[in-house]
C-alpha cells in the first residue's frame, strides 16, 4: 500500500509541474490509467522482485549473529546476500534460502549458504554449494529433499535428525540429468534477485 501511494504521489508530483496543456492531457492519461490498474488490481507487476521488508530484517539479524566473528575480517562488498523463500515442509509458513556470491563465501568448489526458519532460527548451513538448488519431489523426515551441484555433479541432500547434511559434495550423487520439473531457488544467475546488505 505504501508502494502505491508513493507512486501516486511522484507522478502527481510531475503532473503539477507540466505547462503545457498538450502534455497536461497526456500526464493526466497515464494517472487515470495507472490509478484504474493499481486500485483495480490489473497492473503488470510481474518485472518488480517481491520484496518481503520483514524477511529481509529477519535475515539481516541472523546472519549478523551467525557471522559475528566473520564481520571484522569482511569488506563492505562481501556484506551482502540474496534471499528466496519457499515452504520446504507444506507448514504453510516459508524457510528462506539465503545465498551468497563473493569471494568471502565462493571458492573453486561453490559458495556457503543458510536456510533459516520463518522465524529466522537457523535449520542449515552449506558448503561448496552452486546455485540453484533444486527442490526434489521427495521428501524425508516431512522436508523436501534437494538437489544441488557441487564440484559440477548433482547431489540429492535430505533432511537427516532435523538438519540437511552441510557438505553436499560428499551426499550421494543424483542419477540422471537435472530433473526439469523441479522448482528451482536462488537462481542468481538466470533471475534478476535483489541483494541486500547485512
Amino acid at each position: 500500500m505504501k508502494s502505491k501511494i508513493l507512486i501516486l504521489i511522484g507522478i502527481l508530483a510531475l503532473y503539477s509541474c507540466q505547462n503545457k496543456k498538450e502534455s497536461s492531457n497526456i500526464v493526466k492519461t497515464i494517472i487515470q490509467d495507472t490509478l484504474s490498474k493499481t486500485v483495480g488490481g490489473t497492473a503488470n507487476l510481474s518485472d518488480a522482485p517481491p520484496r518481503d521488508d520483514k524477511a529481509v530484517e529477519l535475515i539481516r539479524k541472523q546472519l549478523n549473529i551467525l557471522l559475528e566473528k566473520d564481520l571484522p575480517a569482511m569488506t563492505k562488498a562481501d556484506r551482502f546476500f540474496y534471499y528466496q523463500a519457499f515452504d520446504l515442509n507444506n507448514d504453510n509458513k516459508n524457510e528462506y534460502f539465503v545465498g551468497f556470491s563473493n569471494s568471502y563465501f565462493c571458492g573453486s568448489g561453490g559458495c556457503s549458504g543458510y536456510i533459516l526458519n520463518n522465524d529466522g532460527s537457523l535449520i542449515n548451513r552449506f558448503s561448496v554449494t552452486d546455485f540453484p538448488i533444486l527442490i526434489a519431489n521427495t521428501s524425508t523426515e516431512n522436508f523436501s529433499d534437494l538437489i544441488i551441484e557441487s564440484n559440477n555433479e548433482f547431489h540429492i541432500v535430505r533432511m537427516k535428525d532435523g538438519k540437511y547434511p552441510s557438505n553436499p559434495s560428499v551426499q550421494e550423487i543424483w542419477k540422471g540429468v537435472s530433473p526439469k520439473e523441479s522448482t528451482k531457488v536462488l537462481d542468481i544467475t538466470d533471475k534478476k534477485f535483489e541483494k541486500y546488505s547485512f
